[in-house]
């Protein structure tokens, strides 16, 4: 399921990119369904990224690309 999200968000992160509306709006539509349907199997912090829209964060869990530190979602 997490290959699915991550390719979801990679196509709505390339559609914001390119001011693709139809492909955004798909990679959101993909992105919600996707949560919806799995989010007792995710996991937390994945779920909090991808219910505040913070999909850049939500890639990064995926990829695997660093720890996101703790309290970077907006509280400073």
């Amino acid at each position: 399921m997490e290959n699915q999200i991550k390719d979801a968000l990679i196509n709505l992160l390339e559609g914001i990119t390119l001011s693709d509306t139809q492909r955004t709006m798909s990679g959101m539509e993909a992105v919600e369904t996707l949560l919806a349907d799995s989010r007792a199997s995710l996991h937390p912090q994945l779920v909090h990224f991808l219910e505040r829209r913070s999909y850049a964060k939500a890639l990064e869990f995926l990829g695997g690309e660093g720890a996101v530190p703790r309290g970077s979602c907006g509280r400073r």
